[in-house]
Order: C-alpha cells, then structure tokens, then sequence
C-alpha cells in the first residue's frame, strides 16, 4: 500500500487551506488503498532557501532541510492542497518544494486548489515546476470557488459533487503512484 502526503501549502495565519485539507483527510480516511498523512508546510519551519549547496547535491547542512527531506522522501505520492496568490502557488509551498530534488522523484501528484478562479492557475504553475522534478500530475483535480463552495469565504461547504472529485483525483494518484513504484524501488 502506497503512502499518500497531503501537503498543505498555504501558512498564512487564519487560512482556508487548514479547512481543506483536513475535508480532504477526512474523505481519504475512508478508503482503503493508500495510507494518508497529512504535511503541513507552516509546521515544517522552513526559512526560505538556505543551503549552500543545490538540492540536487544533496549536501544538506541544515537540521529543517535533512528534517524534510526525510518527510519528503517517506511518500510515495501527494495530494497538494493550495490556494491561490496572484495567479500563482504561495511562495511557502514553492520555496518547499525547491528544498529537495531526488526526494519528489518517480511519484504521482494531484490537486485540490482553492481561490477565486478556484486556484487554477496555481496548478497550472504547479504542474510546470513538479514536471522538472519528475513528478507525475493526474489530470483529475479539485478546484474550489472561493465564492460557491464557502460561505463568506470561509466556511467551507463541500458537497457530494465535490466529494466525488477527490474520490477520483485520489484513484488517480493511487494509480500512478503505485505504477511509478518499480522507479522509486
């Protein structure tokens, strides 16, 4: 059974995405395909960049960084929960996923996205920068309309439709990532 990160991305104090991803803790807990855990980025104490060396390397210096990258490297996918700033992923998941190089290698990803364009855009970007690092996106995501599924933005109101979406986003990534798994071996 492969074992799933839920990675929360935004830190910003009193956000949404604490909401989301547990929504998306609670239905992945009910399966039986994967194991789930959930990875908080505003938990992981990362400053921005601050190894000397690329990641690629893998010359880490700095407690946080070996701290993630064993984090990072104990999953075999991920289900990014993020919103979006400016057309684009918080600046906290991207310097997170910039720590690491090897670690995001020959593993599945998918999406649940929130925001006023329902945090397209910040998948679009996601999308480009985990190509690099090997990572294989699912074309099944989740997309959540800051104006439709909360009340005054910040009561979330999931509905079956969206529980269905995560239901198939999350079999997609069970999929690949257990298909990717002879890589990661």
């Amino acid at each position: 059974m492969i074992k799933i990160g839920i990675i929360l991305g935004s830190t910003r104090p009193g956000r949404v995405g604490e909401i989301v991803a547990d929504w998306v803790a609670e239905v992945a807990s009910q399966r039986d395909d994967a194991e789930f855990v959930l990875v908080d980025v505003a938990k992981a104490g990362l400053p921005l960049f601050d190894e000397g060396m690329p990641p690629m390397v893998q010359q880490y210096t700095q407690q946080h960084t070996k701290d993630w990258s064993a984090t990072i490297a104990g999953l075999d996918s991920f289900l990014f929960v993020t919103p979006e700033y400016n057309h684009s992923v918080p600046a906290s998941l991207k310097n997170a996923i910039d720590f690491l190089h090897y670690e995001w290698h020959n593993k599945a990803a998918g999406f649940v996205s929130y925001g006023a364009a329902g945090g397209l855009r910040a998948v679009e970007h996601l999308r480009v920068v985990l190509a690099e690092l090997k990572v294989a996106t699912v074309r099944s995501q989740v997309a959540l309309n800051s104006y439709t599924d909360f009340e005054e933005f910040y009561t979330f109101k999931p509905t079956e439709r969206l529980v269905e979406q995560l239901n198939g986003t999350i079999d997609e990534v069970v999929q690949w990532g257990t298909a990717l798994g002879s890589l990661r071996d």
